[in-house]
């Protein structure tokens, strides 16, 4: 039986890294796609069953070739994380065109090239697993998120499009709503007096994400809101 292998794009520090290990302990070989290769080197020494791959999400070259090399080098992928994003906070006043379009092309133009990968192979087997990483600003545009909300709910509605087209055909799409502050050093900085109840974990976070990938297909999840107790929604 074939290992099954797992690509995850936006493999940083946190969720990345958290999801990373949750499959690997799983079994699963795992590709690391992120722009800086200096912090993929480390994660993939540090977790086990891991490979490493320098990609620029908005890049339609490197879709095909880096995708090409993990075919070729591990194997068709199963499942597909799509974590990566953007930080592009401010209001109308504050956000350059430029800032805009940034925010598109990673979250929403990135995911449809990395889609575009896997879906043959996929669809070949029968299965397969799509998850995107998405956030609460992708239901509601507050004002001082105009290019990280727009382009979250372009991503949103993209994964929608692809799950009711795909889902008939056995691979499961599903998008995963962070409503929460991600527990890592820069987050705790920012509110240094915040208990660690105020926090989501990444490794819970990647134990959810993990769950959507092993759902049998009679009940399959499309949205999955992820939160602590204590957030306001």
């Amino acid at each position: 039986m074939s290992v099954p292998i797992c690509v995850i794009v936006g493999a940083g520090p946190g969720n990345g890294a958290a999801f990373a290990r949750r499959f690997s302990s799983a079994g699963y070989e795992v590709a690391l796609l992120a722009r800086r290769r200096e912090g993929l080197d480390m994660l993939a020494r540090e977790i086990a069953g891991t490979r490493a791959y320098a990609y620029d999400a908005t890049s339609t070259p490197d879709a095909a070739a880096v995708f090409a090399r993990i075919r070729e080098e591990m194997g068709p992928p199963q499942t597909l994380i799509y974590n990566a994003s953007t930080r592009e906070f401010a209001d109308i006043d504050a956000t350059a065109p430029e800032a805009f379009e940034r925010a598109w092309r990673v979250n929403a133009y990135g995911l449809l090239l990395a889609a575009k990968q896997v879906i043959p192979a996929m669809r070949a087997a029968g299965e397969g697993n799509i998850i995107v990483i998405g956030a609460t600003a992708s239901l509601k545009g507050a004002a001082g998120f105009v290019a990280f909300a727009s382009a979250k709910a372009a991503q949103r509605s993209l994964a929608q499009s692809l799950a009711r087209r795909l889902g008939p055909e056995g691979i499961h799409v599903a998008h995963v709503v962070i409503d929460a502050v991600v527990d890592m050093p820069a987050s705790r900085a920012m509110v240094p007096d915040a208990p660690d109840s105020f926090f989501a974990q990444p490794d819970d976070i990647a134990e959810s994400v993990f769950f959507l990938a092993r759902q049998p297909r009679s009940a399959w999840t499309f949205e999955l809101d992820l939160r602590p107790f204590g957030e306001s929604w």
